[in-house]
C-alpha cells in the first residue's frame, strides 16, 4: 500500500488545494481521447475537489460526470464528460487531500519508539478512516469531525477497524492522551458515543492489552459492552508491542509467560460463551499470547474465516494450516544443499518443529534461525519487523546456499527490507541467493526443496499502519 504524506499539490490555475496525479490512462479511454496521459493530474469532478478515490467514486456513482485534468506545468488542460463509463484513471494514491494524523500520544504507540535514520514515511502518525475503510488498517476515530462522522454513513463506508483498548472513557483517556489542539469534535474522544453513532456501520474491534492495566476485570468490562453492539463484529486483543527506544515514555513491559496464559484462559471463557449465546466466538486472541504462553494454538475453524488475519490473529495457524506434503517429500536431493531459514524469535521454534520431517531428506542441511532484532530491540519477536542489518549481522557470509526470509519483511510489491535494504544487495553482501520462503508451510518446503522463489508479495505494506499492526497494535 502506498503512503499518502502531505496533500498532493501540482501547478495548477484554478485554485486547487490538492490534486491527484495521474499514474496511468487507460489506451482508448475517454480520457485518453481527451488528450490526458500519465503524469497529469486530475483537479476536479463536477465541479468539486476530490480528496481521495472514494470521493472520485462517488461522483461517478451518479451517472453522468465531468472531468477536468491538468498536465504536469499546470499550463495545459482538458475537461471532458463520462456517461456511465469508467474514464479510465489509475492514480498513484488513494488519499489525494494527505493522511489524516494521529491526535492522539498513546503510552504504547508504536512511532514513538521507532528507532531512527528509517524513511520518513515511518514516522507520519497517519490515523485515516478512510484507510481504515479500503486497507483494514486500525484507527482510533479520536480525529473525527461531525463532518467525518456524516461522510461515513452518507456513504456506509464499512466495515471500520476499531482501536478501542478500553470501554472506560477514564481509562481509555489515560492510556490514549489525545492531544486537544487536534480533536475536532470532544464527542469523538468518547469511544462508546462514536460506535453508538456509528451504529449502521460495521466495525472490527481491537484492545491493544497491557498487564496491569486494561486486562482482567477491565477487559471483561470491556468486552462485555463490546459484544452488546449490534453493529461489532469482532473483537482482537493483542498485546502491546514495545521496543527498546522508549525515550521519555512511560515504563511499560510485555507479558510473562502466567500473565499470558491467564489471559488466554479468560478470553477462551468468553469464547466458550459467546459461541454457545450468538454462534461466534466474537473474541480473538493474537497469537503471540499463546506462543508466549506455551499453549498450543486453537484449531483453524476457531478463528472463523481469519477475519482479523493482519492484526495477528490466526497467522501461525493459518501458515501451518496446510501442513507439509510428506507423501510427496524426495529420499534425497540430486545436488546438497544448505538452506537457512531466518525468522523472528518468537516464532522459530514453531517453524523449526513443523519442519523437522525434511530432516530425513538426504543431502538437504536445515537451519532455521531465530534473529534478535537488534533494529527495534530483543523484545521485539516477529519476523515483520526485521530489517536488512539484521540479516547481515546475524548470517555469516557464505555459510548457507539459499537464504529464505518471511514476506512479510519486504515493503509491498518490492524487494525493499525495513531499513531500505534491498534483497540483491543482502544477496551481494552475504554471497548467497537470498528469497522469500512462501506464504505458507507448504509453500516454503517446496522453495527450501527446488529452490522455486516464492511469491515476494507481504501481506500489506509499510505504512505507520503496518509497521504497527506487524507488531500487533495500534
Amino acid at each position: 500500500m502506498p503512503v499518502s504524506l502531505p496533500p498532493t499539490t501540482a501547478p495548477n490555475a484554478f485554485g486547487a488545494p490538492y490534486v491527484a496525479p495521474i499514474r496511468e490512462v487507460a489506451p482508448g479511454s475517454p480520457a485518453e481521447r481527451a488528450g490526458v496521459a500519465a503524469g497529469w493530474s486530475l483537479v476536479s469532478v463536477n465541479e468539486a475537489w476530490i480528496p481521495d478515490v472514494l470521493a472520485y467514486r462517488r461522483e461517478l456513482g451518479a451517472g453522468r460526470a465531468t472531468l477536468l485534468a491538468c498536465d504536469p506545468t499546470g499550463e495545459a488542460s482538458v475537461s471532458f464528460d463520462v456517461d456511465w463509463e469508467d474514464p479510465g484513471l489509475e492514480f498513484d494514491e488513494v488519499i489525494f487531500d494527505g493522511l489524516r494524523l494521529c491526535a492522539n500520544k498513546c503510552e504504547f504507540c508504536y512511532v514513538h519508539q521507532m528507532p531512527r535514520g528509517f524513511r520518513k514515511s515511518l514516522y507520519v502518525m497517519d490515523d485515516d478512516f478512510r484507510t481504515s475503510f479500503l486497507y483494514g488498517s486500525f484507527v482510533t476515530l479520536t480525529n473525527l469531525s461531525d463532518e467525518d462522522v456524516q461522510r461515513v454513513l452518507d456513504e456506509r463506508l464499512s466495515p471500520l477497524y476499531v482501536s478501542v483498548h478500553s470501554a472506560d472513557e477514564e481509562l481509555r483517556a489515560a492510556m490514549m492522551k489525545w492531544l486537544r489542539p487536534k480533536v475536532k469534535d470532544p464527542r469523538s474522544t468518547r469511544i462508546r458515543d462514536m460506535i453508538e453513532r456509528l451504529e449502521p456501520i460495521d466495525l472490527y474491534t481491537q484492545v491493544v492489552a497491557q498487564p496491569g492495566r486494561n486486562d482482567g476485570e477491565a477487559l471483561d468490562a470491556t468486552l462485555a459492552y463490546l459484544v452488546s453492539r449490534p453493529n461489532v463484529l469482532a473483537v482482537a486483543v493483542v498485546p502491546v508491542g514495545l521496543t527498546e527506544h522508549r525515550r521519555n515514555l512511560p515504563d511499560l513491559r510485555g507479558y510473562r509467560r502466567d500473565e499470558a496464559a491467564a489471559l488466554v484462559t479468560q478470553v477462551e471463557d468468553w469464547q466458550t460463551r459467546l459461541l454457545g449465546e450468538r454462534g461466534s466466538r466474537t473474541v480473538f486472541l493474537s497469537d503471540e499470547f499463546y506462543l508466549v504462553a506455551g499453549l498450543p494454538l486453537p484449531r483453524s475453524e476457531a478463528y472463523e474465516g481469519f477475519e482479523m488475519l493482519e492484526n495477528g490473529v490466526g497467522m501461525v495457524r493459518d501458515f501451518l494450516a496446510d501442513g507439509l506434503d510428506l507423501e510427496t517429500l524426495p529420499a534425497a536431493l540430486e545436488t546438497p544443499k544448505r538452506v537457512l531459514c531466518a525468522t523472528g524469535t518468537l516464532f522459530a521454534p514453531v517453524l523449526r518443529e513443523a519442519l523437522e520431517p525434511l530432516a530425513a531428506v538426504r543431502g538437504l542441511t536445515l537451519e532455521v534461525r531465530g534473529l534478535v532484532n537488534r533494529t527495534f530491540g530483543a523484545t521485539t519477536t516477529v519476523a515483520g519487523l526485521l530489517a536488512g542489518r539484521d540479516l547481515l549481522t546475524q548470517v555469516r557470509p557464505g555459510e548457507a546456499d539459499l537464504l529464505l526470509i518471511s514476506p512479510s519483511m519486504l515493503k509491498y510489491g518490492t524487494e525493499l527490507l525495513l531499513d531500505d535494504r534491498t534483497l540483491s544487495e543482502v544477496s551481494a553482501e552475504l554471497g548467497m541467493e537470498v528469497a522469500v520462503g512462501g506464504g505458507d508451510l507448504r509453500e516454503l518446503s517446496l522453495v527450501i526443496l527446488g529452490g522455486a522463489v516464492g511469491d515476494s508479495t507481504p501481506q500489506f505494506g509499510y505504512s505507520t499502519h503496518a509497521v504497527k499492526e506487524a507488531a500487533g497494535q495500534h
